[in-house]
């Protein structure tokens, strides 16, 4: 496949680790180049240190996440909590797809259980539908693209909605041989382990998202672990066919049936 460029776009530090690495690595070792993103810096998330301080320490954490996984680091935008749908940061992350080009964007569902993942999800798919756009001003400037991209959206926190439904994939990644590989990303934002318990009861946060992983491949009825994507509506992005994920990752990836037959009838 030609253009093999994913960029993962995350809100927080440690969200590209919990629900779209495996994803990444396997990407990585199928000869894709890959780029990670967190819009905010993650500077809220700690009742320990300050937000100077925070803000070097969660860049680290989120740099050696990035080396483990094999993408290109790109640095953060905005503090946390300051993600917002406007302009500023869509003309900012759109001039960074029109220099990465990716075929792939990976990012955080349309449901999810805080404001920032959605915004940042929101984002993404603006800064996307604009990259081919020359009369829309981008933040540092740079020329349209005209390349396809794909949008696959993972799953949310805790696989439910904000209102507590359950959220289906329409495919899963085998991520089984990448797990622990993984899990040694999620480990490098040790910052989190304190506050993710003290504020979310997250205990454990690697056996949060282990849980995660397991509850996926369960729900794929055929892998062990697994992460679960979504794609998004092809028009202004790609053909209607384009699958890119499925052609690069082969029997790693499986479709949902049921919910591509559920597409179809409207539910």
């Amino acid at each position: 496949m030609a253009d093999k460029v994913v960029f993962a776009i995350g809100a927080h530090p440690d969200d590209i680790e919990f629900m779209m690495a495996g994803t990444l690595i396997l990407l990585k070792k199928a000869g894709w180049e890959c780029h990670y993103i967190s819009i905010a810096n993650g500077s809220c998330g700690s009742q320990v240190y300050s937000a100077a301080k925070l803000r070097k320490i969660r860049c680290r954490e989120a740099m050696n996440g990035a080396k483990i996984i094999g993408a290109i680091f790109h640095n953060s935008l905005v503090d946390d909590l300051e993600i917002f749908y406007e302009q500023r940061l869509i003309r900012c992350l759109a001039s960074i797809i029109r220099e990465v080009k990716p075929r792939l964007i990976l990012t955080h569902s349309l449901e999810d259980y805080m404001e920032d993942h959605i915004n940042s999800c929101r984002i993404a798919v603006t800064a996307a539908f604009v990259r081919s756009a020359p009369n829309y001003r981008v933040i540092p400037p740079r020329k349209a693209i005209n390349d396809d991209v794909t949008i696959y959206h993972s799953m949310p926190q805790g696989l439910r909605d904000q209102l507590r439904r359950r959220v289906i994939p329409g495919a899963f990644v085998d991520t089984t041989e990448v797990q622990k590989t993984k899990r040694t990303a999620l480990a490098q934002h040790n910052s989190q382990r304190v506050w993710l318990d003290s504020t979310q009861k997250m205990d454990l946060y690697l056996n949060i998202m282990e849980k995660f992983s397991l509850e996926v491949g369960r729900m794929s009825g055929k892998f062990k672990y697994a992460e679960g994507w979504r794609r998004h509506l092809h028009y202004g992005y790609c053909n209607e066919s384009d699958d890119p994920l499925k052609e690069a990752l082969g029997e790693n990836y499986l479709i949902n049936e049921d919910y591509e037959k559920g597409l179809e009838l409207g539910v």
